[in-house]
């Protein structure tokens, strides 16, 4: 696969899930993750999210920037590393408001507090399970019959 063709393939992975499991690093150096929903995944796969300036999340990122966010659709899934900074900009967040966002931030995109957070992708790691989740069970039953290993199905890198 190309390289055009996989950084599509991870942003339709991005798309198809919404919802990622987006990790910092805590003050004594512990991994923390927690859900959140992208608004927005860039051509070059950087995503753009909404948060409050007063949650961990935020004061994670003023101590370490690096991050990580893991997506999973069906049985495809991409965990995108990179680099992520907060700012504030009313436009930009005009530009990513849906009507969900309204059930976080009541105010809309003026919402006192309201943060965005730039992730600039560094690298993904994707994996894809051809056949979809019963091709994977009947795989795993057959493993298990036979003793062999099974085949789960295959993981491409790529640099952003």
């Amino acid at each position: 696969m190309a390289e055009n063709e996989e950084i599509r393939r991870i942003i339709d992975i991005v798309n198809k899930s919404k919802i990622g499991m987006f990790t910092t690093v805590d003050k004594v150096g512990t991994p923390i993750s927690r859900p959140m929903t992208v608004q927005q995944t860039a051509d070059d796969a950087d995503l753009w999210f909404l948060t409050d300036k007063d949650t961990s999340v935020v004061a994670e990122l003023e101590l370490s920037n690096k991050v990580n966010v893991s997506f999973g659709h069906g049985t495809d899934w991409v965990s995108v590393s990179g680099t992520a900074k907060t700012l504030q900009d009313t436009a930009k967040v005009r530009e990513l408001w849906s009507q969900a966002n309204t059930a976080f931030f009541p105010d809309g995109p003026e919402t006192p507090g309201l943060t965005l957070i730039h992730v600039d992708s560094d690298s993904a790691e994707y994996w894809e399970t051809p056949g979809g989740v019963a091709s994977v069970a009947f795989r795993w039953a057959k493993a298990r019959v036979t003793g062999k290993q099974i085949n789960a199905g295959d993981s491409h890198v790529v640099e952003l």
